[in-house]
C-alpha cells in the first residue's frame, strides 16, 4: 500500500511541510489510473451471477444494501468506539516525543495533533486491518460458495469500520452523518473507474464547506451505486472463491487486496482534507496578524 511519509518528530507543520504533503496526495490522485484488465472483465461475471446465484446470497446483497443505507442515517451498528482510536494517537504522540497532553484526548484536541502523528497512526491501522481482512477472506473462502454469502457483507463493515477509524485519526467525527457520508464516498472512490473516481475528488475536492455537505447529502441515493460497484467488483475474483478450500487462498488474497485499496484510499482522501485545512488555518492567522 502506498503510504505517505511519517514525521519522527511531534512538532507542528509549516506551511512548506504541509504544501509537501499535498503534492504527496495530489501525484497519488493522479496514479489512480483505469481499471487494470482484470478488473475489466471480473465485472462481467455478476451479469451472469445473478441468474445462476442461489437466493440466500442475493438476500445477503440485499441486506448489505440496507445497512448501508442504515449506515448513512443513523451509524447503525457499524459505528465504532472512538476511545480506542484516541488511545491510540495518544500513544503515537508519546512515543513520537510530543508535549505532554491536558487531560484525555477527545475528538476535539486529536484534530490538532501534528499530521506525522496521525500518519504513523492511519500506517499501524491499515496494517493490521489489512490482516484481520486475510484471515477473513481465507476463513470464509474455505466453504466456497455457501461462506461467499456470509465475505461480502462482512468484507464491506471491515470497511466501512476501517474508514471510520482513519476519520477519527486524521480528526473527524464519523458519528456525524456529514462524515458518514464521506465515509460512503470513499468506498464509492475505491469501486469506480477513471471518470468516477475524477467525479468524486470533485466532490470531496472541498467537502468542508456546508454547500458542498448538503450537495453530497442530496447525492446519498448514490450508496446503493456504491454496493453495486462494490458486489461487482467480486467478479471473476469471487468465482474462484467458490471452489471449496482453493477459495481460502483467493479469498485471503482478494480480501487483502480489498481492504488495502480502501484503508489506501481512506488515508489519502482524509489526509489531503486535513491539510487543506490546516492550509487555511495557517492563512487566516497570518492574515490577521
Amino acid at each position: 500500500m502506498t503510504t505517505p511519509e511519517q514525521g519522527t518528530s511531534a512538532r507542528a507543520e509549516t506551511v512548506q511541510d504541509l504544501q509537501n504533503a499535498l503534492r504527496e496526495i495530489e501525484a497519488w490522485e493522479k496514479g489512480q489510473q483505469d481499471l487494470w484488465f482484470w478488473e475489466k472483465i471480473g465485472r462481467l461475471p455478476f451479469q451472469l451471477l445473478d441468474k445462476l446465484t442461489p437466493k440466500f446470497i442475493q438476500d445477503k446483497i440485499g441486506l448489505a444494501m440496507d445497512e448501508v443505507g442504515s449506515f448513512v442515517q443513523t451509524g447503525g451498528r457499524y459505528l465504532i468506539s472512538e476511545r480506542g482510536m484516541l488511545g491510540r494517537l495518544e500513544e503515537g504522540h508519546r512515543k513520537a516525543g510530543g508535549r505532554p497532553l491536558e487531560g484525555p484526548l477527545t475528538m476535539q484536541t486529536a484534530a490538532g495533533l501534528p499530521l506525522s502523528v496521525m500518519d504513523a497512526a492511519a500506517a499501524e491501522l491499515a496494517q493490521s486491518r489489512v490482516t484481520l481482512a486475510t484471515a477473513q477472506g481465507a476463513t470464509t473462502g474455505f466453504g466456497g460458495i455457501f461462506t461467499l454469502a456470509i465475505d461480502i457483507p462482512a468484507l464491506l463493515g471491515l470497511s466501512l469500520k476501517v474508514l471510520q477509524e482513519l476519520a477519527i485519526v486524521y480528526g473527524f467525527d464519523p458519528k456525524e452523518k456529514s462524515e458518514r457520508v464521506f465515509v460512503i464516498k470513499c468506498l464509492q472512490f475505491v469501486n469506480s473507474d477513471i471518470v468516477g473516481k475524477k467525479a468524486v475528488l470533485s466532490e470531496l475536492s472541498d467537502f468542508g464547506s456546508e454547500s458542498r455537505q448538503r450537495d453530497a447529502l442530496s447525492q446519498l441515493q448514490g450508496w446503493r451505486e456504491v454496493i453495486a460497484a462494490y458486489r461487482d467488483n467480486f467478479g471473476w475474483k469471487k468465482l474462484f472463491q467458490m471452489v471449496p478450500i482453493a477459495g481460502m487462498v483467493f479469498g485471503a488474497f482478494l480480501n487483502r487486496s480489498t481492504l488495502q485499496d480502501v484503508a489506501e484510499a481512506g488515508t489519502m482522501l482524509y489526509r489531503k482534507r486535513r491539510v487543506l485545512e490546516r492550509m487555511r488555518e495557517l492563512e487566516e492567522a497570518a492574515g490577521a496578524r
